[in-house]
């Protein structure tokens, strides 16, 4: 079934990975070993305010480190899954736990490790640079790279569709 503008309407929970999707997949590695991301402060802004207007936000990503937690703690955002190694098993964990319901939810992802999880929501979602592969199970691929605003393309539509967007 073809994706309908409405569709976005009825989305209730955001989940994003992080590398691909929030940053644009690009890492600086250090001497000391740590890595170094950059985010788009404009996907921060629309995160924090789907909070603020009763959204929930989850993220699901293999990428670990204190700066991930504390950047996402500034935002408001507590459901944080990091070092994650199976994200079917992490969204069937939030299902059972949260009483979550893939048929509102909204994933955005960019790689292989997200095509299994994207096929069991209801609006699977990529950047315009994701892998080819979830593109094809992507029912809307964002215009903006990841890293540059994706998060904020797919956030927005859903706030706008429901009046929230300020």
């Amino acid at each position: 079934m073809a994706l309908q503008l409405s569709d976005f309407k009825l989305v209730k929970h955001f989940i994003f990975d992080i590398d691909g999707v929030l940053t644009n997949g690009s890492l600086i590695i250090q001497n000391d070993g740590s890595m170094l991301r950059t985010m788009n402060i404009k996907d921060g802004y629309a995160m924090q305010l789907a909070i603020k207007k009763g959204f929930s936000i989850s993220i699901i990503s293999g990428g670990a480190g204190e700066g991930l937690e504390k950047r996402f703690a500034g935002l408001g955002i507590s459901d944080v899954h990091l070092g994650v190694i199976d994200k079917k098993d992490k969204l069937l964990e939030l299902v059972a736990s949260y009483h979550l319901d893939v048929e509102t939810t909204l994933y955005c992802g960019d790689d292989m490790p997200d095509r299994e999880v994207m096929q069991m929501v209801f609006l699977p979602c990529c950047p315009a640079d994701a892998c080819t592969d979830i593109k094809t199970v992507s029912k809307y691929i964002s215009p903006i790279k990841g890293g540059e605003g994706c998060v904020r393309d797919v956030i927005e539509k859903v706030l706008k569709l429901n009046r929230m967007w300020q």
